[in-house]
């Protein structure tokens, strides 16, 4: 069993032993080849030891090997900037969630072509997969996949129920529209401290100007239960003209600076990186977060008496005009390959055999279904991912993220975004209001302005 600790760098050569169904060999090699892999780590260890697996049956039907680094998430995302800067870079590099580094290389062709991989199995995919693999390319001058899609994490809400039982409530009375739920835990915190919990809040809201990741995540989903969900669309074309993106920025910035300044947010809340929220939940800083995947329930599934009776996921509710349905917006992560790899053969073999359904299903199974399947058919077909009798939040997320309506994130369709998104904008956009005495309409155009002049620098055709 591989057990390894989130601060430090795991270099391993994963031997040919392995046990479990392989699928056959996809290159005759007269002499096994290797190719270099580097790979975030995961939030749980086994998540690891799904990966390591995979490279298990993988060398042993290929007769390849693989030599596998796994990094801390940002130890990672820092050393791939630093290589596709160099030239200096793996065969293979292997994200949960590279929105801030593949919109970019694309753009700038440091990325090889990976459409003979994907195209065998684009028809069973979710369009959300497709979108946020498939990016544009500034030399060639069309979108081509540069991401081999294995995976997708959806964002649901994680509520400490047995908090808000203390408080005199239910999880089952918690409303079914977007502003609504973050509402009800006001009466939930100010119940709390009349029993004497002086120091708990209500919402974890990821108002932060520090990043990289969650704010900008939650601010997106504000945008679209507010009904400003196409202040990007697939073409790549910015709408911070449209009357109607902007109102639903100035509610979105509104409601979430209301929130922290009314007491209903920890302070240091403009300032938590991505794993911020998640100590603080465990910690019953709050008693509401809304947050990426499973993680906060799985890194405690050894507690027993949290992870089983007091933790609950809910899904998206009801957008704010309460008849819609408010999709999930979800990314993609999976294997990218950087120009300049001296074995770009074995790299595609690998996620080749990779994203074959019943490798992908293994592999998320055995990651404990921290990620969802990109192909939906994955979670009809097998009855595991939809089974609450043995644990209590897998179903409610996996329907949020595959079954229920979904969209892309906006980093695929262009990649101002992500520029857009590494400069915390909106997250700067809530702090002009809170910390500068701006109103939310002023802080919304100061940060509309700003995001088109980045889009005015990467116009397609």
């Amino acid at each position: 069993m591989i057990n390894m600790s989130r601060r430090s760098m795991v270099r391993m050569s994963v031997g040919l032993a392995a046990s479990g169904t392989l699928a056959r060999p996809y290159i005759a090699n007269a002499q096994a080849k290797t190719a270099v892999v580097w790979q975030n780590q995961g939030f749980v260890r086994q998540e690891d030891e799904a990966f390591v697996k995979t490279v298990r049956d993988y060398e042993k039907a290929s007769g390849n090997k693989i030599d596998l680094s796994v990094m801390p998430f940002m130890a990672l995302g820092q050393k791939a900037v630093s290589a596709l800067t160099t030239g200096d870079v793996p065969d293979l590099m292997f994200f949960d969630a590279p929105s801030y580094i593949l919109p970019q290389n694309a753009w700038d062709d440091k990325l090889v072509d990976v459409s003979d991989v994907v195209e065998p199995y684009k028809s069973q995919m979710t369009e959300s997969a497709l979108l946020n693999s498939t990016f544009f390319n500034r030399a060639t001058q069309k979108r081509s996949f540069y991401l081999v899609p294995i995976k997708q994490g959806a964002t649901p809400f994680h509520i400490w129920g047995d908090l808000v039982e203390k408080a005199g409530f239910k999880v089952s009375d918690v409303p079914n529209t977007w502003n609504k739920v973050w509402e009800f835990f006001k009466p939930v915190q100010t119940e709390l401290r009349k029993k004497g919990m002086r120091k708990v809040y209500g919402c974890g809201l990821q108002i932060t100007t520090v990043g990289p990741n969650d704010g900008n995540n939650l601010f997106s989903h504000f945008l679209i239960a507010n009904g400003g969900k196409d202040i990007v669309t697939p073409d790549g074309k910015l709408h911070t003209d449209d009357p109607k993106v902007r109102e639903a920025a100035i509610k979105s910035v509104e409601f979430m600076t209301g929130l922290y300044r009314n007491g209903f947010v920890p302070p240091e809340a403009l300032s938590w990186n991505d794993a911020d929220d998640n100590n603080a939940y465990h910690e019953k800083l709050f008693v509401m977060d809304f947050d990426g995947t499973l993680s906060p329930e799985l890194a405690w599934i050894s507690h027993e008496q949290e992870y089983y009776r007091e933790m609950r996921v809910l899904g998206l509710p009801l957008m704010n005009d309460g008849t819609t349905q408010m999709p999930c917006q979800v990314g993609a992560g999976g294997g990218f390959i950087p120009k300049g790899a001296k074995n770009v053969e074995v790299a595609k073999d690998f996620m080749r055999f990779f994203i074959q359904p019943q490798v992908v299903n293994e592999n998320l199974k055995s990651g404990l279904g921290r990620w969802v399947p990109p192909m939906p058919q994955i979670v009809k077909d097998d009855p595991w991912w939809l089974d609450d009798s043995k644990d209590p939040h897998r179903k409610a997320y996996v329907t949020e993220g595959v079954l229920q309506p979904t969209m892309a994130a906006y980093y695929g369709f262009n990649p101002a975004w992500g520029q857009v998104s590494s400069e915390q904008i909106w997250g700067q956009c809530h702090a002009d209001v809170i910390k500068n005495g701006m109103t939310p309409a002023a802080a919304v155009d100061k940060a509309f302005k700003r995001a088109e002049a980045i889009f005015a620098k990467l116009s397609f055709g």
